[in-house]
């Protein structure tokens, strides 16, 4: 079941929580964070993904828990995830296979 409303990337929450009203220098922030500028303007723009060592580095800086940046990270990738996934049809239902053609093939595999 997915949610309507796709969540905020963890780098526009950052831009926007942390980066603007700081007014931090980009570049001193990269090299605080350990990672390269390109990285970080990258996450900025939502284009690449905090990582647990980004969201380590994310915590120590401000005051945060790296579960946050994880938690906004997961959250944002299985939105995209389900909006893009197609569907696999089921093996077990309650435990049990379903006896369906599908399946057959699957089982016979197992035995």
């Amino acid at each position: 079941m997915t949610k309507k409303r796709k969540p905020t990337h963890p780098g526009i929450i950052l831009n926007e929580d942390y980066i603007k009203p700081l007014n931090l220098n980009l570049q001193k922030l990269a090299e605080r964070l350990s990672i390269t500028r390109n990285t970080l303007f990258k996450i900025r723009a939502g284009k690449a993904r905090v990582t647990p060592a980004i969201a380590l580095s994310l915590a120590e800086a401000f005051d945060t828990t790296p579960q946050l940046w994880l938690n906004l990270q997961t959250n944002y990738d299985l939105w995209v995830e389900e909006h893009e996934h197609v569907q696999v049809k089921p093996i077990l239902k309650n435990g049990m296979i379903l006896p369906i053609r599908q399946n057959i093939g699957i089982t016979r595999a197992f035995a």
